[in-house]
């Protein structure tokens, strides 16, 4: 088995593994950046690893600086495959504590701000957000993690005006509701995905759609690192398209490093918070919507919206956002090619083929090489793109297409279960 197939094969890519691999990244970007105080990176890394680190699960482990510099030497040759922890065989798939058992966690102890952890345990399974294998010891962790032990507000956050240094250490992505338009005769509800850059203020990327899902916000963030660069760190909240593995991998493949606000914290990204507000005055509330008659027209609208933000006076910054990024835009850093970043932002996802050669990948059933009959495969894939999906093995692509029964049914078979199907990479 080769170097690389030894490190990626065969990774995990569930919620867990996804999270220890940011976490990973968390703690060598200071190092990939360059942006350690100490006076060598191995310096860095031991700093580091003084202090106990609390992984995903609420597991704490005491780390060596090794660990860190294995790490960093594993993400420069082999990007996020290198953070990804392997499949295990024991492994489960589901986290402790679920999306909704956490949000009841914080309606309850707002509502009742004395509710310890136990009492929380037993509440939540009695309404059936978990089940009685998950331990009170996962709610109590959540408790102490969080900042709930006390009877004060849980939403109430120790909070100061910050700004960053320099352009790109921070974007902030948000979604927020627009009015309907009519196409077709056809009512459609808009949504507008806006990133802002903490430190200008400057919208780096804006787009409006039919549907609020993650692949919509991944054409955004890929539109603004094409425009302006890769932000050293990315500020969302824990909605579907920005909490999910998908994006996680492609922020810590690219060399991002995502941070997730803590549930019902809009305050959190004040910056896009504010700038919707501008969005409400300035274009809904002055836009007649029922004109729009295409999202290409509405789009069009919204963009001259951006530009005419981007290039007025601004009283938070004092200059306009546009010339605050002119002045700080040398610091942030430039994907390689356009061919690397379209290969970052591709979804990917792991499938066992099936006897008949087939995946299914979103209920789709697809033809495979039969040489990978029976083994598990990573394939490469953009969602609204199917005819260009691939199989990545060896750091070679084998195409997959969409499975034609009919037209399987007049090919003839090879008998030779051995066939070279080398022949279809790329």
């Amino acid at each position: 088995m080769s170097e690389i197939e030894n490190q990626t094969s065969f990774l995990d890519l569930s919620d867990d593994s996804t999270g220890i691999a940011e976490l990973r990244f968390a703690l060598i970007a200071p190092a990939l950046h360059g942006v350690y105080t100490e006076p060598s990176r191995s310096q860095y890394f031991k700093k580091a690893a003084e202090n106990p680190i609390t992984y995903p699960d609420g597991s704490v482990h005491n780390l060596s600086y090794k660990t860190l510099e294995k790490w960093y030497s594993l993400y420069n040759r082999f990007g996020v495959e290198g953070l990804l922890p392997k499949t295990r065989e024991d492994k489960g798939t589901t986290r402790a504590l679920n999306d909704a058992a956490i949000e009841e966690i914080f309606k309850l102890k707002k509502e009742f701000p004395r509710m310890n952890a136990t009492q929380m345990y037993n509440k939540l399974i009695e309404e059936g957000l978990i089940g009685s294998d998950v331990s009170v010891y996962a709610v109590q962790r959540f408790y102490k993690n969080n900042d709930l032990k006390s009877a004060r507000d849980p939403n109430m956050k120790d909070r100061k005006a910050f700004e960053m240094e320099y352009f790109g250490q921070i974007f902030q992505a948000d979604t927020a509701y627009m009015p309907y338009i009519t196409v077709d005769g056809k009512s459609h509800r808009l949504y507008a995905v806006c990133i802002i850059d903490d430190y200008s203020r400057y919208i780096v990327a804006g787009e409006l759609f039919f549907n609020d899902n993650a692949y919509n916000f991944q054409k955004v963030l890929k539109e603004a690192i094409e425009a302006s660069g890769i932000p050293e760190r990315l500020l969302v909240d824990n909605g579907g398209p920005y909490a999910n593995e998908q994006l996680a991998l492609i922020c810590v493949d690219v060399g991002i490093h995502i941070i997730h606000t803590h549930v019902r914290d809009g305050a959190g990204k004040a910056k896009i918070e504010r700038y919707w507000g501008s969005v409400r005055t300035e274009f809904e509330y002055t836009t007649d919507f029922s004109k729009f008659h295409s999202l290409e027209e509405a789009n069009n609208a919204f963009h001259e919206y951006i530009r005419k933000y981007n290039t007025s006076y601004h009283s938070g910054i004092d200059t306009t956002p546009l010339d605050r990024f002119n002045s700080s835009k040398e610091h942030v850093r430039k994907p390689k090619s356009r061919e690397w970043l379209n290969e970052k932002f591709l979804n990917r996802i792991n499938r066992r083929v099936r006897k008949d050669s087939t995946v299914r990948i979103d209920n789709v059933q697809y033809d495979v090489p039969m040489g990978f009959i029976s083994q598990m495969v990573s394939i490469r894939y953009l969602p609204d793109d199917m005819d260009n999906a691939f199989i990545l093995e060896n750091n070679r692509k084998y195409p997959i297409r969409r499975t034609n029964k009919v037209e399987n049914g007049k090919t003839r078979r090879k008998n030779n279960l051995k066939m070279d199907y080398d022949k279809a990479g790329r």
